[in-house]
């Protein structure tokens, strides 16, 4: 059978579909590369070998990852990022969704070890393999597993786990209700549906952002995890951006996206690349999400840490919007590839080259400028913080630009929005 010729989509969806793409371009691939970089994801291993399967345009191919709704599914993942960004060890939130002190710091609680956001961000960089499993909206498991120890996130009904082997220690919480009152939904630090721990809301993310501003094309088949797939191509068309490409293998049979990588426009290994290296789509062991903390363990009720966290603190954890309000409110800028996350200063920006002398304001200059580029524009003077993959220009009065997109990019928003 000949094999697929790659096929290039830009328009010719039916219009309801189209505005929708439109409209998630502004917001839906920024989203999915600050995910990453903050938090998560990459290489599996490709089989050797391409299989030949029926031609399919990339249209088609979206449609069929679209419509793709596996819910059971079992097997291991690995993970690799390579984002440029240093290790940052013991990093992290209170334990959030399964306790812990609003905004995380010491009043974390007994569980800080277990807590989600302190384990999911050693995923930012290196390599790990990670074990999954889901059964429905209600049954989801993921373990990242190490040379001497295993962190696991267990979801079963309304049983919430974490549990660190390394410290021997567990938190326990219980899971809210979904608004349909049919199901109980992870809180956060467990995503829902794997999120964040297998390719396919990466996937399926990027696809949303799929517009006039994006080429997609099917470029030729791979084994994944020893099933057949097809090749996704997704690649900017806005210069600015810092992403050269996006490749997504999809599952031949049932359109679930087995591997997503991420490839910087400055080449080299992959920014993000994450896969399955073995997958299974029969219903998973009961097993699975099952969980009894191992004798000895120090078991952490979440609930009652979070209340007595929020005493404390008077108040509730602040939300999104309200952390937003408080960094003067958080604005998107630009479309598409090169939209430009914003947050007003209010004058108290990053210590300037004038604080080298000695003391700490000194010091932290010396820091920044160590690891920040000094620029200049109309918009007055400030440092860009560079990865392969995300840059922020930081301006002296503490205005933030933020984005998957190159420093003049940055510079040049900045200089507009003066």
């Amino acid at each position: 059978m000949p094999r697929n010729e790659p096929t290039e989509v830009t328009d010719g969806w039916d219009a309801e579909r189209s505005t929708r793409r439109r409209k998630a371009v502004r917001y839906g691939v920024p989203v999915v590369v600050a995910g990453v970089a903050a938090a998560t994801m990459v290489p599996a291993f490709a089989g050797s070998g391409s299989p030949d399967l029926p031609k399919i345009s990339a249209q088609n191919l979206i449609a069929k990852v679209a419509k793709s709704d596996v819910q059971q599914l079992s097997g291991t993942v690995r993970v690799t990022t390579d984002l440029g960004l240093p290790a940052l060890p013991g990093v992290g939130g209170g334990a959030g969704g399964f306790g812990g002190a609003p905004g995380g710091g010491e009043k974390g609680g007994d569980g800080a070890s277990a807590a989600p956001q302190n384990k999911l961000m050693e995923l930012a960089s290196g390599a790990h393999t990670l074990r999954v499993a889901a059964d429905g909206p209600d049954k989801q498991r993921v373990s990242i597993v190490d040379k001497a120890a295993e962190y696991s996130l267990v979801h079963d009904g309304n049983e919430l786990w974490a549990y660190d082997s390394g410290s021997n220690t567990a938190v326990h919480s219980t899971a809210p209700h979904s608004r349909s009152g049919k199901q109980h939904r992870a809180p956060e630090g467990l995503p829902k549906d794997l999120k964040g721990a297998t390719p396919q809301d990466l996937a399926k993310q990027a696809l949303k952002a799929a517009g006039d501003t994006t080429s997609v094309t099917v470029d030729g088949t791979a084994k994944v995890a020893g099933r057949d797939a097809y090749q996704l191509l997704i690649k900017p068309k806005q210069a600015g951006s810092t992403v050269g490409s996006i490749r997504v293998a999809v599952d031949a049979e049932n359109g679930t996206p087995l591997k997503f990588t991420l490839t910087p426009k400055s080449g080299g290994a992959a920014a993000v690349d994450i896969g399955y290296t073995n997958v299974d789509f029969a219903k998973p062991a009961a097993s699975n999400f099952d969980f009894t903390p191992p004798k000895g363990a120090k078991v952490v009720e979440g609930d009652k840490e979070r209340a007595t966290a929020q005493r404390e603190h008077g108040k509730d954890a602040p939300s999104r919007k309200e952390l937003a309000k408080d960094m003067g409110g958080l604005n998107v800028i630009g479309k598409g590839w090169t939209s430009i996350a914003t947050i007003k200063g209010e004058g108290a920006g990053l210590p300037s080259g004038k604080d080298k002398g000695e003391g700490a304001g000194g010091d932290a200059a010396k820091f920044l400028d160590s690891i920040g580029d000094k620029v200049n524009g109309s918009f007055g003077s400030g440092r860009v913080f560079s990865t392969r993959l995300v840059n922020a220009l930081i301006t002296d009065n503490g205005t933030v630009y933020v984005g998957a997109v190159d420093k003049q990019s940055l510079i040049n928003a900045a200089n507009a929005a003066k």
